[in-house]
């Protein structure tokens, strides 16, 4: 525990170190990316819920401060760009069931939630499933779910070419020729100030005064559990963290699975007595702050760093916040999550079709994350990786065997570093 302890303040006495105009810049993306869309969803849903003004600036509270505070200490202490987010299916998941329970009986399925979490989080069941299944199949996954960013960023341009095409054009200029300067930091300047002279802001009844969260005291249903509970721990473990970790490893990284579900778990405990529904690691915001135009691979966790402080100051003084957010021009945001988006994408179409083995099976987890289907509450990542297992089981069961033969000596490799 003592030397474990030391690592984690040998990483924050380094971080000064790392945190440059290329992490910053990510972060603040990251952070612009996770504080504009998933807010919107989150106060529609609890308008449609009948919560109070004070109620869904608490769930925003919650969602915000304490999933920074995650992302913080999982990047200082693994040294990885570990991004901390609240599940944004699981938003919607909760918005709409929302109509049919109460408030507190939302609140003690989301500590239900989070128990089974960190149990199978500590059985280490999580590691073990996440190093059986083959990294072509979990690269096709998170092209398949993230392509959607790509390609929303091109047809983006006939919502407004202006904003959309400016920024496109600054990112490729930028990248041609200021080598020293993030392209994505340049196209956020350039979309905003444009947004600022041509009046794209709409910015409507600002309240300025700050609000205190309300802390909710839950009720135990079985029903809401049912319906709420068991599907938001299926998203966190096979929607959201399965993401970062497929993000992560395409970029060289060794997640820390089982830590990563136990953290976000017991963060998530504390958050839900605010109304936060989950805690977890971001796939999107995880990919933004691990991309190779990041920096060096060893300082990229610094990205996590700043997208966790700019989160927690978001959540912290979200009833101020959010007016200016919501008033932000999607087209901004939609654009700019591309842009931060496309040198994962390259990576992770490399990683899932290089190799010969699984190549049926990484193409099935693309199409099927292409396709966003979602049965019984289950979005597209999970049915994404069970779909093509199921098909590289029926036509390259052959490449299984090879594939456990390379993680026991990748882990034989690894026993004796140790």
């Amino acid at each position: 525990m003592a030397m474990r302890d030391k690592h984690l303040r040998t990483n924050f006495t380094d971080l000064h170190q790392n945190l440059n105009v290329n992490t910053i810049s990510a972060g603040l993306v990251a952070s612009i990316f996770g504080c504009t869309g998933p807010v919107l969803n989150i106060i529609g849903g609890a308008i449609n819920g009948g919560l109070t003004y004070a109620q869904t600036i608490s769930w925003l509270f919650a969602i915000y401060f304490f999933s920074g505070l995650l992302g913080i200490f999982l990047a200082l202490k693994y040294r990885q760009p570990i991004s901390g987010a609240g599940t944004l299916p699981g938003a919607v998941l909760v918005a709409g069931s929302l109509t049919h329970f109460s408030l507190n009986e939302a609140i003690g399925a989301y500590l239900a939630a989070n128990i089974l979490v960190l149990i199978l989080g500590a059985s280490g069941l999580i590691d073990k499933v996440m190093k059986w299944i083959p990294i072509p199949i979990v690269m096709g996954m998170i092209v398949g779910v993230m392509i959607r960013f790509a390609t929303d960023m091109i047809t983006s341009i006939t919502i407004s070419p202006v904003l959309a095409g400016s920024a496109i054009l600054v990112f490729l200029l930028s990248s041609r020729f200021l080598k020293k300067v993030p392209p994505v930091l340049t196209a956020l300047i350039v979309a905003v100030l444009l947004a600022v002279f041509t009046n794209s802001f709409e910015i409507q009844n600002v309240q300025y005064s700050f609000m205190i969260p309300q802390l909710t005291m839950p009720t135990f249903s079985l029903e809401a559990i049912v319906s709420i509970g068991i599907p938001l721990a299926l998203l966190i473990i096979c929607s959201e963290n399965a993401q970062a970790t497929g993000v992560l490893m395409a970029q060289g990284y060794k997640p820390p699975n089982s830590a990563m579900a136990i953290c976000g778990s017991i963060v998530g405990l504390i958050a839900s007595f605010f109304g936060g529904h989950a805690t977890n690691i971001a796939g999107t915001m995880t990919a933004i702050c691990s991309a190779k135009e990041v920096g060096k691979k060893e300082s990229r966790y610094a990205a996590s760093v700043a997208n966790g402080v700019f989160f927690s100051i978001f959540g912290l003084f979200a009833s101020i916040v959010v007016p200016f957010v919501v008033a932000m021009p999607s087209v901004i945001v939609t654009v700019i999550a591309g842009l931060a988006m496309l040198g994962v994408l390259i990576n992770s179409l490399k990683t899932a079709f290089s190799n010969s083995r699984f190549q049926m099976g990484a193409f099935f987890a693309l199409i099927i994350g292409m396709s966003g289907v979602n049965f019984f509450n289950i979005s597209a990542p999970l049915w994404a990786i069970l779909g093509s297992l199921l098909v590289s089981s029926l036509i390259e069961k052959e490449h299984f065997s090879s594939n456990s033969k390379v993680a026991k000596a990748k882990d034989s490799k690894e026993e004796t570093i140790a």
